[in-house]
């Protein structure tokens, strides 16, 4: 299988100015758990993910007054679509992350997951079971 299968192309930009507040309500809003950071200044891509955020605010930071730029990872391993979902959890793995921008020819069309991967190789996902708790 493919990242192209298994990514999620609600793909939520923010620019570097927003607060972490406002990144959190977008993401949430959407029901995701990272954010491309465009730089229109630097022409640079990085990510802000919920752990960020959980992070800066767990330590004390006012998610009103610090921006995602504060926060944002911009040392980003990229994915590409064609990439298998192998090598993508390889890619995390190997630098600690969970979340992949997912890029083509004319920029961001997806984020892949450790939860998306996770959901394609799941057996649960083919047979369905009920939970009793």
């Amino acid at each position: 299988m493919l990242v192209r299968d298994a990514m999620s192309t609600v793909v939520l930009t923010i620019g570097p100015a927003h607060t972490l507040r406002q990144a959190a309500r977008l993401m949430s809003a959407r029901r995701i758990g990272a954010a491309v950071v465009h730089d229109p200044d630097t022409s640079g891509l990085g990510i802000l993910t919920e752990r960020d955020i959980l992070n800066a605010v767990g330590s004390g930071q006012d998610p009103d007054t610090e921006t995602a730029s504060a926060h944002t990872t911009t040392d980003v391993v990229f994915a590409a679509p064609a990439w298998t979902l192998e090598e993508a959890a390889a890619a995390m793995t190997h630098g600690g992350f969970r979340h992949l921008i997912v890029l083509d020819d004319d920029g961001p069309v997806g984020v892949v997951s450790v939860r998306d991967i996770i959901r394609c190789w799941s057996p649960l996902r083919r047979h369905p079971v009920e939970l009793v708790g």
